[in-house]
Order: C-alpha cells, then structure tokens, then sequence
C-alpha cells in the first residue's frame, strides 16, 4: 500500500495553508459573508479537498493512475487545513491579533488603561509600537515595511511557540486515547465520514470508484440545496425574486421573541427559525437520541429563563446561569469518558511504568511513555510561560488542567456524536476561576494575565484537538493506521506553520482595509474592558457559580445514569451541555427536522433504508458547501458583496 504522508502531499498542503487562511480571514472578517469556522465541518476544507479529487481523477484516467494522489494523500492535505483553519478562526487567531494591540493602541485617558493594568501585562508578548499599528487599524496602509514587521515578529514567535506546545500536549493526550475510542469503544467518528466519501473513489479507497457522483440520490440532495441557495443568491440582487424559506440573508425565517411580548414569556430572547440543509445532513449522521434531545434541551434552556423572570431572579444579570451550568455537564461528560476507560488507562499506566501489560503501542502516533512525558513537559513549558507573563504557578496548573478537561470532552462529544457545534462562549478556565474565586482575591495581576489568555478561551467552536483526533481516524481509516506516526508530526508542523499563515492573513488583510472599518474591531476590547471593570469594582466569589457547574455536573451524571439503566431512555446529556450555546440558537430547527426525517425513516423503512438515502444527505450538504464556497470566491475577486449561506 502506497505511503500517505508523502513529500508531494506534504509541500501541497503547505502551499495550500496560507491561501486557506486568508480566504478564511476574508469571509469571516473582512467581507462577512460567511464563518466556517463556526460550525464542525469547515465548508472551506470541504470544498478545497472537492477540487483536489476532481483534479486528481482528471489525472488518474489521463495518466491511467500514474502521478495521481492517494486517498490517504488527499486526506493528509485535508486534515491540514482543517487544523490550519482552527488557528486561522474566528475563535483563536482573528482575536488574538486585535487583542494584544488594543491595550496600548487604543490607551487613553477615560479607559484608563495605562494606569489600571498596562504595568502588569508582559509586554514582550504584545505590541506596544503604537504608530506600527496605527495604520492596522486606519488601514490604506501596508504590513510590508520594516517597521511593521519588527512590532509584529516578536509576538507572533511567542504565540506560534505557545501554541505549538498546546496543540503538541493535546496530540499527546489523543495519542493515549485513541485505541480506546476507536478500537475498544468503537466510536464512528461522524465528521470523518463526509471526507472519506469524498475522496473513496481515489487510488487507495475502498469503493470500486464510483462514488458518490453515480449516486442519484446524491444528486437530488445537491441539486434543492442548490436550488435553494440559487433562488436566495439571486434574491440578494433583485429583491423581485421571492426568496426560499429565508428572507435572503441565510439567517433566519422568523424570530420567535418578535411574537411573544408578555412576561414573563418575553425572556425566551433571540429565538430565530432557520433553515440550512447542510445541518439537515449532518443531523441524520448524529444518534437519534442526541438529535432529539438537542432540541429538546434548546427549548427546556428557554423555559429556565422564563421561569427565572417569573421568579423574579433575573435581578441577577448571570441567572440562570446557563454558561456553568453547562461547563458542570461537560465536566461530568470528561469524568465519564475518565471512568469508562478506567481499566483502559490502568494499562496505558503499567505500559509506561514498564510493568506488564497487554497493550501493543508500537503503531500508536506516539508511544504511550513519551506520551505521558510529553504531556507533563508540556504542561510545564505552558505554566512556565504564564508564570514569566505573571500569573500565579498553581492559577497557572488549575488554568490548563480546566483547559485540557474542556477539550478531552469536546473532542469525545465529536468523536461519538458529530455534534455540529460546541462554543461554550465565555466559559473557559479564565472565566470559571475569575467568577469562582473573585475577583478581590485573585488581584490585578492575575487577573492581567486571565485577560491576556483570553484569545483562545472566548469560545470553542474550532477547537483543533478533534480535529487532531479526526485526522488519526482519517489515517486509520485509509491505511491501517500504519503511519499515525508520521500523521502526528504532520498535523503539528500544520498547526504551527497555520498559526503563522493566520496572523499573516489578518494583519495582510487589516493594514490594508482598516481594523476599525471591520465587524472585528469589537473583538479588541472585549477582555480589556472587563479586566479594567474588575480592577476598578473588584468582586468576591460568586457561589452561584460552584452551586451552578455542581448542579450541571448532576444533572448530567442523572441524564447518563438513566440512559444506561434504560435503552428507551431519550435524553442525552450532552445535548444538554450543547444546546445551551450561542449557536444553538441558529441550529436547533433544523436539527429537530433532521430529527423528524430521521425517525421517519427507521420507523417506515428500516436501517437499510437509512444507509440507502445517506447520498441524498451528503447532496444536502455539498450542495450548500460548493456552490456557496465558489460564491464567496467571486465575491472576493470581484469585490462584491454575496448572500451568506450560513451565519
């Protein structure tokens, strides 16, 4: 079997990184036309590894197989943008650029920020050259200038190193765990399989070439899609034309709070109908219990706020505090997947002690021993760090122990579920420990260095360890597993290199178009204006917030104790842990149609007619992927605006 990791596959994936992210950077940030980096499976990567199997089957049958990619090949490429994409995200470096120049930049003398806290921040990790960002910010200026570059190399080293060392410490982590998920436990891995399709047809795949392209069903599914975001396109330009289930923005048919005016039922919110039939087609590849029980629990998180209004407790601006509560039921979801693989990594232990043991970790992507070091020497270097930027040692190992748990669970909520989002704004290790503690007790310093760390704690939604542990399954997936090793060391060259190509693409596209003429700007003072909040008013302690993550915690041990002791049970924790979340809101219809099309479907027509119609599935997603991908792209070459199809 020819090898995947491959020079060819390797330069092309390197060549691709930075094209990537500044496509990634113009929808997101500069155009606003679109945010794959919102949801689980990034439409960007999608539709670049669509191209490549197009292009590698056009030379497969001109050079009958010779010079052609292997689906293993293509596959590499693709994990790399995905992880490439996660540094480049909206969630990670879109903030981190704004962020560590807006405390200098933006000083002035009603924010106060030179005199509350400009003393305590690490300044060889940020940029303090005011006049190199000025024109970041005004734009109609250029990156290219030696005294751009100088303000800028240093901060960027810093971070790349920075979260080299975390990307490395989570690809330990799923080093470990892997052979119990995907061996023992046998997840499916939803998210992997959109891309195996894909690319089946290629030397090296399974299928006897024909793909999905011969499959009609496939082709109806792409075809409404299409259709759908044709008509709606076509609406955007000539209002004439009625839209299609959506008032030509993609976000939204009707929001519910605009109907419900009393209180206390007024305190549902923001409660928008939409349709996109992407989520429709993911859905069908999630359990039928989490499908139902996202929407379920969507709408019981609603009741909780209007049962809070009627009580009168939304004195209390956190109440109900929905934000831990869900931390507690990911933190449960974290100690069960701990638990149930108890016995698992009592062997990965003996392994790395050298007592006996029946695990065979010669093909794992990193030996069980140098996986173990390798977490604590990371996690050393990561404390390390933020003791020299000034955070307390023992705030610093409570920080990335927080931080890790949160990944662990997200990533096994999509290695077993394939849930299209996992957010959690404002709920990371900074924030827990912040409102957990008080603000009084941690002090200026360490709160200085919480608001520094908060450019990848501001939300989850392009994580990178799943997409580390999706890549593994991907090489397990093509080859046997039998090049993890050379997968691991790849997606972390990926990692680094992408971090890179991200804060290029940013600071490219700002200094050019002006940070403050993008929706983005915000994103600079977001961490500033509540570390100065908190060093002006400081706080004590919110019990609340323990009383909130402890009762999530139950809640959710209650949900899985029930849905082990009883096979008909519906509700499924996670669900709850997710459909609290921002993103939620824009899912959950959808998700409860591809819940309703589902339980149709195995009622009436069995298992086999489910398997029989995932092509038209898969067509709904491609169908919205493609062509909205090829319009944005027309849309930045021609500099014109374009229907967003999602978000």
């Amino acid at each position: 079997m020819r090898s995947s990791v491959t020079l060819r596959a390797v330069v092309l994936g390197t060549l691709l990184l930075p094209v990537n992210a500044y496509w990634v950077i113009q929808m997101e940030r500069v155009r606003d036309s679109a945010h794959p980096t919102t949801v689980s499976l990034f439409f960007n990567c999608i539709f670049i590894l669509v191209v490549l199997t197009g292009i590698n089957g056009f030379i497969a049958r001109l050079f009958k197989g010779r010079f052609a990619f292997t689906q293993g090949e293509l596959l590499l490429v693709y994990s790399m943008l995905c992880i490439g994409s996660c540094l480049a995200a909206v969630d990670l470096t879109q903030v981190l650029v704004p962020h560590i120049t807006w405390p200098y930049s933006e000083a002035t003398t009603s924010n106060g920020y030179a005199s509350l806290f400009q003393r305590y921040l690490p300044r060889w990790a940020m940029v303090t050259d005011v006049n190199a960002v000025r024109g970041f910010w005004a734009g109609h200026d250029t990156l290219y200038t030696r005294r751009h570059l100088q303000a800028w190399i240093g901060p960027t080293l810093v971070w790349t190193a920075f979260m080299t060392v975390l990307l490395f410490v989570m690809q330990c982590i799923n080093s470990i765990i892997r052979k119990q998920w995907s061996d023992h436990e046998h997840l499916t891995y939803p998210l992997t399989k959109i891309p195996l399709e894909i690319t089946d047809g290629m030397p090296g795949g399974r299928s006897n070439g024909l793909g999905l392209t011969r499959n009609k069903l496939f082709w109806i599914g792409f075809l409404i899609a299409m259709t759908i975001d044709t008509n709606n396109s076509l609406n955007y330009y000539f209002p004439s034309i009625p839209p299609i289930l959506t008032p030509g923005n993609g976000q939204s048919m009707t929001d519910l709070s605009l109907f419900v005016l009393d209180k206390p039922w007024n305190a549902i919110g923001w409660t928008p109908m939409t349709f996109y039939p992407f989520i429709i087609g993911l859905g069908v590849l999630m359990p039928m219990d989490f499908l139902f029980s996202s929407w379920f629990f969507y709408i019981f998180w609603k009741l909780q706020f209007v049962v809070t209004a009627a009580q009168g407790w939304d004195a209390d601006p956190l109440m109900p505090y929905a934000n831990y509560q869900a931390f507690g039921a990911y933190a449960m979801f974290m100690v069960s997947s701990v638990t149930l693989s108890r016995h698992y990594l009592k062997d990965v232990l003996n392994k790395v002690l050298g007592r006996p043991s029946d695990l065979d970790d010669s093909a794992e992507p990193m030996s069980y021993r140098a996986s173990v070091l390798g977490i604590i020497a990371g996690l050393a270097i990561l404390t390390a760090i933020t003791t020299a930027m000034g955070l307390a040692p023992w705030l610093g190992v409570a920080f990335f122990l927080i931080y890790f748990s949160l990944a662990i669970a997200i990533t096994r909520m999509r290695a077993e579920l394939g849930t299209p989002v996992h957010d959690l704004h404002f709920t990371g290790p900074n924030y827990v420990l912040t409102d957990l503690l008080g603000s009084r007790a941690l002090g200026p310093q360490n709160l200085t260095v919480f608001g520094v760390l908060f450019w990848f704690n501001r939300a989850y939604r392009a994580h990178p360890m799943p997409h580390q542990m999706e890549g593994f399954r991907l090489a397990e997936q093509t080859n046997g597993g039998r090049e993890l090793r050379k997968w691991f060391w790849v997606m972390l060259y990926a990692g680094a290199f992408g971090m890179i190509c991200g804060i290029w693409a940013m600071l490219h596209c700002y200094y050019h178009y002006g940070g403050m003429a993008k929706v983005a700007f915000t994103l600079g003072p977001e961490a500033w204006d509540r570390l100065s909040s908190q060093i002006k008013q400081p706080k004590a302690g919110l019990p609340q917030v323990g009383l909130a993550i402890g009762g999530g915690f139950l809640f959710a041990a209650f949900l899985q104790a029930m849905r082990i002791r009883f096979s008909w049970w519906p509700f499924h924790p996670l669900a709850y842990a997710v459909s609290g979340s921002w993103e939620m809101n824009l899912l959950w219809m959808p998700i409860f149609v591809a819940w309703l099309v589902k339980s149709v479907m195995l009622r009436y027509g069995g298992p086999r007619s489910y398997q029989n119609a995932l092509p038209f599935f898969y067509g709904l997603i491609l169908g919205q992927f493609i062509p909205g991908s090829l319009l944005n792209i027309w849309g930045i070459v021609t500099g014109m605006p374009t229907y967003q199809f999602w978000q």
